[in-house]
């Protein structure tokens, strides 16, 4: 075991250097393949219930395809990108802080620690170490919970959404367009959900939560929305309104 004066950290443990990253790609990672998989299923399935002919089909999943991975990265973009900009807004206010009133800015980082359970004495001296060496960094962390070198990217997240969303728009496309026509849907039905419990595990595992909460909510949601479209579509078939 190497001792170098600084703690060793855990391998099996997440640390700060790269926590909002892998948190920002995995949220529009999965979000875009959630997304993907239901958004487009639901078009398709919906049409399904209209007609069999499979160009309406292909037609209207290819539009949601598209349309759905351009609104997602955009989605994406404006929010992280206002995110960001907040970020930034927060570390140019407590870098003006720390040029304009020092002392206050240490009493203040000193009361944090204070309040964490470490005596007067401890706190202040804690405080003047850390400020010492890294004081906006220091004040970055402990009043604001934000590391400066970690700033989420929008591009990152509006590329993970978009991909994912396209790689997931893959199967239920594939799902309704290559069975015969008599076993289409329930097909469709049966592999979406499987992939949804999949992602969704997928996610929680990857975030270290339950596996099966996780897989559990996005099935019951991919379920309600392929029911609900399926007998709209087929309502509307059957009353005349969409032949």
């Amino acid at each position: 075991m190497e001792t170098s004066g600084v703690a060793a950290f855990h391998d099996n443990e997440p640390h700060h250097e790269d926590i909002a990253q892998r948190l920002n790609w995995l949220r529009a990672g999965v979000l875009g393949a959630n997304d993907g998989i239901v958004s487009v299923a639901a078009i398709v399935v919906g049409v399904a219930g209209v007609t069999t002919d499979s160009g309406p089909i292909l037609i209207a999943g290819a539009a949601g395809v598209v349309g759905g991975a351009i609104s997602m990265a955009l989605g994406e973009y404006v929010s992280v990108s206002s995110q960001k900009d907040s970020q930034h807004a927060l570390i140019e206010k407590e870098r003006r802080e720390l040029a304009e009133q020092p002392e206050e800015e240490l009493a203040e980082l000193a009361a944090i620690y204070q309040g964490k359970g470490l005596s007067p004495e401890t706190a202040q001296q804690v405080a003047t170490e850390l400020t010492a060496h890294d004081a906006l960094g220091a004040h970055l962390s402990a009043e604001l919970h934000i590391d400066e070198t970690d700033i989420v990217s929008p591009w990152h997240a509006a590329f993970a959404s978009a991909i994912a969303f396209l790689i997931g728009a893959i199967l239920p496309m594939l799902a309704i367009l290559l069975p015969p026509e008599n076993i289409r849907v329930p097909l469709t039905f049966a592999a979406v959900l499987i992939a949804l419990a999949a992602t969704g595990a997928i996610g929680a595992w990857i975030g270290g939560g339950s596996k099966m909460k996780a897989a559990i909510r996005v099935v019951i949601g991919g379920a309600a929305a392929l029911v609900a479209t399926f007998l709209i579509g087929s309502w509307l078939g059957a009353s005349g309104i969409a032949a």
